[in-house]
């Protein structure tokens, strides 16, 4: 693993990523918004390269260039928790930059296949098993789908893996990380890896710090055992309980 490309890594966990696969000693290139910040949570910027622009807006022949020689494409994108972020355009960004980045990867014609990893939410279910869920979580997030577009975009993104990339692609390979409830700690602490929920994220979620998020992803493209375990699919990641931590 030599070069990632890292987008939404001015967010909350995106932030932590950077950290972590720069200690692994990985370079990083971070599209960053122009009015995002990175720099102030890096130990280090040796291998970091960043670039300021909306992947929105951004050509994809410029987004060529950014992944030409990269092993892996991390996705910690995810709507602003306002108004203007939850019902204003676009409200399909995630599923719109996914979709862009695996066509650019498809006209590179790179001799390697180049790992796709979505930070995405149990609120989504994995179509692909497919997932017995309660019939008041099935009521719940038919709601959301109506009221809550950021929701229908973490959905139609996975989709978009599952369905358009599926699991034979020739350039692409892909895995959909889904924590629960995310809390901010201080360090990665002992969690554990699901292919399905165990707890119902509705109305008995369990927590995930970002951190351990971002341990797990970065894992994910350093283990290559860890990748041939979760590569195309969509697991899910809660902490360990602290009763469960003080017994190992």
């Amino acid at each position: 693993m030599k070069k990632v490309l890292v987008v939404g890594a001015s967010g909350a966990t995106g932030k932590l990523l950077v950290q972590q696969l720069l200690q692994q000693g990985i370079k990083v290139v971070a599209i960053l918004r122009t009015t995002s910040t990175l720099l102030q949570t890096v130990d280090t910027k040796t291998n970091l390269h960043i670039v300021r622009a909306n992947i929105s807006d951004m050509s994809k022949y410029d987004l060529g260039l950014h992944l030409e020689g990269c092993d892996a494409v991390f996705s910690c994108l995810g709507h602003n928790l306002t108004f203007k972020g939850i019902f204003g355009k676009p409200r399909l960004l995630v599923t719109e930059t996914i979709e862009k980045i695996s066509r650019v990867i498809e006209s590179i014609n790179a001799d390697k296949k180049v790992k796709i990893v979505l930070m995405n939410t149990t609120g989504n279910s994995n179509r692909d098993i497919p997932e017995q869920l309660p019939l008041s979580q099935r009521c719940i997030v038919s709601l959301l789908r109506l009221l809550l577009p950021p929701h229908v975009d973490n959905e139609a993104a996975a989709d978009f893996l599952r369905l358009h990339v599926g699991q034979t692609h020739k350039y692409i390979e892909w895995v959909v990380v889904r924590p629960d409830g995310l809390i901010d700690e201080n360090n990665v602490t002992e969690y554990d890896i699901y292919p399905s929920p165990t707890r119902n994220p509705i109305f008995d979620a369990g927590q995930t710090s970002r951190i351990n998020v971002a341990n797990f992803m970065s894992n994910l493209v350093i283990n290559l055992e860890l990748w041939d375990t979760w590569k195309g699919k969509m697991p899910v990641i809660y902490n360990q309980a602290l009763c469960e931590r003080e017994q190992i």
